[in-house]
């Protein structure tokens, strides 16, 4: 057994994104039995702060998506507990989970980000639907990408190439949130980059291409076994393949981020990546790309996720010291 002691996966959660939450949760939780980890599933409801006062894990790891696990709230009442855990901290986390404000941040270092436009449903609504979105059309140009400002698994994105159909895709987006990011389509190749450190800086694992069957990455093909090939590491060349990992670097250390992040790209025709989003809690299913990403470099899963677990406990020890 390890001698790291039980530890706590945190999944579920009440998000759009529940499912999948529990799904990363399980792999994950067999991953750190397969190499003698004491572990212990649970959701993140209302018995979760007696259970974490009363009994508290060594370390917990959590896999909760969407809303309840990335906007830094569950971190800010594990750090009020004093409970130590995988990932970044709460201002981190707040910073990441707002598309815009991880666009500007990340663009500031340096990296190219698609020009985009953020626009409220009050203000849509008020200053009129059709008019409003003409401007953007003309401004961005078209096709473009409309996603909600926060979540993730694309729940809300579609790709609109004609101005008829963006009231649609509006309306589509608005459904999960208040405010939608509208942003100018990039054609390229979609490469997701995973950076993890267990405590000896952060490194970039190879990129994982991204190659829908329908042609657009959306939740089904996420999610949907078969619905989508992934290639790892990305058919790139080497300076394509180097410049998204510097780019994820760049991303995860401009964000303040830390142990693990996701940083999802499209690597145009000349090979230059443009940063669409990163993820602090990223998905960890039989089809999720961090997985993937993990073994192209020869790695365990469950070796990793323990090294994570035990330099957050060795972090929790060195701060109280």
């Amino acid at each position: 057994m390890s001698d790291l002691g039980r530890v706590q996966v945190l999944a579920g959660g009440l998000s759009h994104e529940r499912d999948v939450s529990l799904r990363s949760g399980r792999r994950v939780s067999e991953a750190l039995r397969a190499v003698g980890v004491e572990v212990e599933e649970r959701d993140a409801d209302a018995g979760l702060i007696s259970a974490l006062e009363n009994d508290p894990p060594s370390a917990v790891f959590p896999l909760l998506h969407g809303a309840a696990g990335e906007d830094g709230a569950l971190r800010e009442v594990l750090d009020l507990l004093d409970v130590p855990y995988v990932g970044s901290t709460a201002v981190a986390c707040r910073a990441a989970f707002e598309k815009p404000v991880a666009k500007t941040i990340v663009s500031a270092a340096g990296v190219r980000t698609p020009p985009s436009v953020v626009l409220p449903h009050d203000t849509f609504r008020e200053l009129g639907a059709q008019t409003v979105l003409e401007r953007i059309a003309d401004r961005l140009g078209l096709p473009l990408v409309v996603k909600p400002s926060r979540g993730g698994s694309a729940l809300g994105c579609t790709v609109v190439h004609t101005i008829a159909d963006l009231p649609a895709a509006m309306v589509s987006c608005f459904a999960y949130g208040e405010v939608a990011l509208l942003e100018r389509h990039v054609a390229g190749t979609e490469v997701s980059v995973a950076v993890i450190d267990v405590g000896d800086g952060p490194r970039a694992l190879p990129g994982v291409e991204i190659v829908p069957d329908s042609g657009i990455y959306d939740y089904a093909s996420r999610y949907n076994a078969g619905a989508t090939e992934f290639v790892a590491p990305a058919r790139l060349p080497d300076s394509a393949a180097d410049a998204c990992e510097e780019a994820a670097l760049a991303a995860h250390r401009a964000l303040g981020l830390r142990d693990l992040s996701r940083t999802d790209l499209i690597v145009d025709s000349a090979g230059v990546p443009w940063f669409l989003e990163v993820n602090v809690a990223p998905g960890m299913t039989e089809t999720s790309l961090v997985p993937l990403a993990i073994e192209s470099a020869g790695r365990d899963l469950g070796v990793l996720c323990r090294d994570l677990l035990q330099a957050a406990a060795q972090r929790s020890e060195i701060r109280r010291s």
